[in-house]
């Protein structure tokens, strides 16, 4: 039987989890530095080894609110097609080994045309949403100016 393995992290009290193998490293919570006509759900930027890094309010971008970042916030980076990303999320959970047979489509009736998640699986009495990277690609965000 074939496994996906996951990151799981929460925001608030969901269960969400990516591919482990789209996420390039964690790290600790580092203020942005915002960007001048960016969507709302883009922070900013910060440097990563040289590197400019965006980084993406995922509560935001989900429709769930805003975070209000502070030192106990996590920002997952991830790969996402030929982009890396930050991700900010509350906390990092764990590592989980899913079968593949395990994880259940989205339900018809409550896909949205941005298409957030791949799949849902249950981690013991939670049920985890797996993120579609592929759709939170910051281009795409929408912005409160537009």
């Amino acid at each position: 039987m074939s496994h996906q393995q996951l990151i799981t992290f929460q925001i608030g009290e969901q269960l969400l989890g990516v591919d482990i193998m789209a996420v390039r490293e964690i790290r600790a919570w580092a203020p942005a530095t915002p960007l001048p006509n960016a969507a709302a759900c883009m922070k900013g930027v910060v440097n990563l080894r040289g590197v400019v890094l965006p980084v993406l309010d995922l509560r935001e971008r989900m429709g769930w609110g805003v975070t209000n970042a502070s030192g106990r916030h996590v920002i997952i980076v991830v790969q996402t097609g030929a982009q890396l990303i930050g991700l900010i999320v509350d906390t990092v959970n764990d590592i989980v080994s899913l079968p593949i047979a395990d994880v259940q489509p989205v339900p018809e009736n409550s896909r949205h045309e941005d298409g957030f998640l791949s799949g849902l699986a249950h981690q013991g009495d939670r049920m985890v949403l797996i993120l579609s990277l592929d759709a939170l690609d910051v281009p795409i965000c929408s912005s409160e100016a537009a």
